[in-house]
C-alpha cells in the first residue's frame, strides 16, 4: 500500500506544480512590461530651421528593439524669435531666447536623469546657406550654441549642420515610424515588423529648402541619391533629394527679386501673388541679399533702398510668374528628370506632405487628401480675395503668412505637378498632415531614432517576455506534464480500488 501511496503523492505534487507554473508564466508574460521595465530614457533635439527653432523632447524604454529605440514625443516648444542664421551679425544674442523653452524642458525630465539626457542640435537649410555665404559667421553661431549648452545640466552631444539628403531621410523615417510602418505589437505584446506593409514617401517644405524621399519601384536601380537606412534590423533603400533655395521663404524672395527686375519703376512694384489692396514696403536687401537671389541682383545694388509692393490678387498672372522660378529646360524633356537637371525615379505609392505643405493647405480650408481639381479651385478662389476679406477667412491671421499663402499654394502646385510629376491620378495619394497622435511629423524624430542606435541598450531585469516559441514550448511541456500526472493519479486510484476489492474477497473466503 505504501508503494502506491508514494507515486500518488509525487503525481499530485507535480500536477499542482505544473498548474501553478502555467498560471505564473501566463500572468508574468502578460504583465511583465509594467513590472520589469528598467525605466525611461530621454533625448532632446533642437530643429534649427531657417525661420525658427523648435525644441522636441523624446522618451523611450531603456530596453530596445533590434538596436533602435521605441521613441515617442512628450514635449514640443517653439523658441521665440527667428531662425539661428538670422543672428549672423550678433552671435552673442543667440542663446538668450533658448532659456524659456529649456526651463520648461527641465521640468519635464526627472532631475536625476538630466545628466544622462543627450541634447542634439541639427541646423538645416538656413545655416547651409549661411555657411556657403559666410563660413566664419556660421562657425561663430555654432560655437555660441556650444557654449550655451555646456552650461546646461544635460549631456550636450554637439550642434551640427545636417545635409539636405539627411534632412530628407530623417523626415521619411519619422513619417513611416509614426504611421506604424516599421513596427507593430503582436499577440505576444512584443514588437514585430508589420507583414507586407508598404512605406510612405515623405514631402517636406521648409523655409529655405524642400525634400522628397521615397522607395522607388525598382529600389535596386542605382540613383546617385539613394541612401541605405537600417532600422529595427531591416534595410531600406530610400531615394532622397533636397532642393536648396526651393523652400517657401527663399522661393518667395526669388519671386520678389524677379518682379523687381521686370518692373519699369524701381520704387513701386505690382505683385500678382499678394492679395488685392495689400501694400508693403520692403528693402532690396530683404529679397536680394540672399544667396538664392544672387543671380537676380540688380547691377546697381542698393541694399537699403525701399520698394513698395502692391498686391493685385491675379491668380493667372501669379501662376505664370511662379513657373519662372523652376528651370524646366535643363532636363530637355526627359521624363525621369523633372526640373533643375535632377534625375528622379517615378513617384510611387502614398506620400505624406508636412511642414510648409500642411500650413498652406490648411489656409485654403482643405485637409487630409483631396483631388487636384479641388486644390486648384480652392487656390483660385483664395487668390482672388482682397486683403480685407482674407482677414475673416483665415483660422489664424498673421500678416507675414497671410499675404503669402496665395504664392505658397501656386508654388506647391508647380513643385508637385511640374517638379515631381504628380498628376490628377496620383495627387489624391498625397496626405497633407501635421502630426500623428501627439507627435509632429518633422525630421527631428527620425534623427533621434537614428541616434538611439548609438545609445547602448540596457539589459532587462529578467529576460522577459519569453520569445513566443519558448513560451509556447513551456506551455505544451507543462500542460503535458499535468495531463500525465492526472492520468497517473487515475491509474493509481483504479489500482488501489482493485487491491481493496481483492483483499475484501480474500477476507470473505478465509476458513474459520
Amino acid at each position: 500500500r505504501m508503494l502506491t501511496r508514494t507515486p500518488s503523492v509525487v503525481a499530485q505534487v507535480f500536477l499542482l506544480l505544473s498548474i501553478v507554473l502555467v498560471i505564473a508564466i501566463a500572468v508574468i508574460q502578460i504583465n511583465q512590461q509594467q513590472i520589469l521595465s528598467p525605466g525611461l530614457k530621454y533625448g532632446i533635439v533642437l530643429d534649427a530651421g531657417s525661420s525658427r527653432t523648435t525644441v522636441y523632447v523624446y522618451e523611450w524604454p531603456a530596453e530596445k528593439e533590434n538596436d533602435t529605440g521605441v521613441v515617442s514625443q512628450t514635449f514640443k516648444c517653439n523658441v521665440k524669435g527667428p531662425g539661428i542664421s538670422s543672428y549672423e551679425s550678433n552671435p552673442g544674442a543667440l542663446a538668450k531666447p533658448f532659456d524659456d523653452c529649456l526651463n520648461k524642458v527641465k521640468e519635464r525630465i526627472p532631475v536625476h536623469l538630466h545628466k544622462n539626457t543627450s541634447v542634439y542640435l541639427g541646423a538645416t537649410a538656413g545655416m547651409r546657406l549661411l555657411r556657403l555665404q559666410n563660413e566664419t559667421a556660421a562657425n561663430e553661431l555654432l560655437a555660441s550654441i556650444q557654449n550655451y549648452f555646456r552650461a546646461q545640466p544635460f549631456e550636450f552631444r554637439g550642434a551640427q549642420i545636417i545635409t539636405g539628403p539627411e534632412e530628407g531621410v530623417y523626415g521619411w523615417i519619422t513619417a513611416n515610424y509614426l504611421m506604424g510602418n516599421f513596427l507593430e505589437r503582436n499577440l505576444w505584446r512584443t514588437w514585430v515588423r508589420p507583414y507586407r506593409k508598404e512605406t510612405m514617401g515623405a514631402l517636406d517644405l521648409g523655409g529655405a529648402s524642400t525634400q522628397i524621399s521615397f522607395i522607388p519601384e525598382d529600389s535596386q536601380e542605382n540613383f546617385n541619391s539613394t541612401l541605405q537606412v537600417k532600422l529595427y534590423g531591416y534595410n531600406y533603400n530610400v531615394y532622397t533629394h533636397s532642393f536648396q533655395c526651393y523652400g517657401r521663404d527663399e522661393a518667395e524672395k526669388r519671386l520678389l527679386a524677379l518682379l523687381f527686375q521686370k518692373s519699369n519703376t524701381s520704387s513701386n512694384v505690382d505683385n500678382p501673388c499678394y492679395p488685392q489692396n495689400y501694400n508693403t514696403a520692403l528693402t532690396v536687401k530683404y529679397f536680394s541679399g540672399s544667396l538664392c537671389t544672387q543671380s537676380l541682383r540688380p547691377a546697381n545694388y542698393y541694399p537699403d533702398q525701399v520698394v513698395n509692393f502692391h498686391g493685385t490678387g491675379d491668380p493667372g498672372l501669379c501662376q505664370e510668374m511662379v513657373s519662372l522660378l523652376f528651370n524646366f529646360t535643363a532636363c530637355r524633356d526627359r521624363e525621369d528628370c523633372p526640373f533643375n537637371g535632377k534625375h528622379q525615379p517615378k513617384v510611387k505609392g502614398n506620400f505624406v506632405a508636412f511642414s510648409g505643405f500642411y500650413y498652406t493647405i490648411n489656409a485654403l480650408n482643405l485637409s487630409g487628401h483631396f483631388s487636384l481639381a479641388d486644390f486648384n479651385s480652392s487656390m483660385w478662389f483664395f487668390c482672388s480675395q482682397n486683403w480685407t476679406q482674407l482677414q475673416f477667412m483665415l483660422p489664424k491671421f498673421e500678416e507675414i503668412y497671410a499675404r503669402s499663402y496665395c504664392f505658397s499654394a501656386n508654388f506647391i502646385y508647380y513643385l508637385l505637378v511640374h517638379g515631381y510629376n504628380f498628376n490628377a491620378e496620383t495627387w489624391p495619394q498625397i496626405h497633407f498632415q501635421k502630426e500623428v497622435g501627439n507627435s509632429s511629423i518633422a525630421w527631428s524624430l527620425g534623427y533621434m531614432l537614428s541616434l538611439t542606435n548609438m545609445i547602448p541598450a540596457e539589459g532587462k531585469l529578467i529576460q522577459l517576455p519569453l520569445k513566443p516559441p519558448l513560451f509556447a514550448g513551456l506551455l505544451v511541456f507543462l500542460t503535458a506534464t499535468a495531463l500525465l500526472c492526472l492520468l497517473l493519479l487515475v491509474y493509481l486510484c483504479i489500482v488501489s480500488r482493485n487491491q481493496k476489492n481483492v483483499s475484501h474477497v480474500e477476507h470473505v473466503f478465509i476458513p474459520e
